[in-house]
């Protein structure tokens, strides 16, 4: 296995992306910072990629930004080296956030401050059941950095989100299956298969569609309804015209499984 901090593959149209740091507990660096950036903006622009998946090598997901001796730190620690304006736009929790191809995080571990951010920022989540997530940002003197502030609530609600945030809490697996955090909890030997074959599902459909349908559901977290319906009828007319509205409509007629070309 290559020694890489981060690992990138891709096979079957499915990017997978994984932290390869487990004797750190796949804690992130500012190297990783950039990798992940590069490797989530080469996947989304890749047509050959339908799917993302994001994982840990080890026991962990990822134990957050690495801490020790980091310049990351060090450098928001000191007020002359703190940059007054931040230009957030090329950080792995942005670009994540705005990618068309679909995510999926393979929690195989427990993942803590970043590691949770990054694991919420995914579209699914699939959890092993020896897993946790760590809210440990107000124990450490900080805030949920990575858009956790602004991840959270929507997916919990207000209560239990501020409960979790103002607290510090970690959560079990089992306690993120109850709250709807995740889409399931498997087997910790069967975290990354389950990944697989659901990005292989999400894959098999057609990715302009897939794609679409993403972007919709983003902007109708902040749309009133009758302007969404309207934006909606605006992607629908290029699909439409696409070869693979063609093709999915002949499968369905000849009743055998469509072969999507993404065009």
């Amino acid at each position: 296995m290559s020694d890489a901090a981060v690992l990138y593959d891709v096979t079957d149209q499915v990017a997978t992306i994984t932290f390869n740091r487990p004797e750190q507990q796949n804690t992130i660096s500012r190297e990783m910072l950039d990798s992940l950036t590069r490797m989530l903006v080469d996947a989304d622009a890749d047509p050959e990629v339908r799917a993302i998946i994001i994982t840990g090598n080890g026991k962990f997901f990822c134990a957050g930004l690495d801490l020790r001796g980091s310049d990351i730190t060090n450098n928001l620690s000191d007020s002359k080296a703190a940059p007054a304006n931040l230009d957030l736009r090329n950080t792995p929790p942005t670009v994540l956030h705005n990618l068309d191809t679909p995510t999926i995080a393979a929690v195989n571990g427990s993942a803590a401050g970043y590691g949770m951010d990054l694991a919420l920022g995914a579209d699914i989540r699939i959890m092993a059941d020896t897993a946790k997530l760590a809210a440990a940002f107000t124990a450490r003197g900080v805030v949920p950095e990575s858009g956790g502030t602004w991840i959270l609530p929507r997916l919990i609600g207000w209560s239990k989100a501020s409960e979790i945030i103002f607290t510090g809490k970690t959560l079990t697996a089992a306690e993120c299956e109850e709250m709807g955090l995740v889409s399931r909890v498997v087997n910790n030997n069967e975290v990354h298969a389950e990944a697989v074959a659901l990005a292989g599902q999400i894959a098999a459909n057609a990715p302009l569609a897939v794609q679409a349908s993403k972007r919709m559901m983003r902007m109708g977290m902040n749309e009133n309804f009758n302007d969404h319906v309207h934006h909606v009828f605006l992607q629908l007319l290029p699909l439409f015209q696409s070869e693979d509205f063609k093709e999915g409509m002949a499968s369905f007629m000849e009743k055998r499984a469509p072969e999507f070309k993404g065009r």
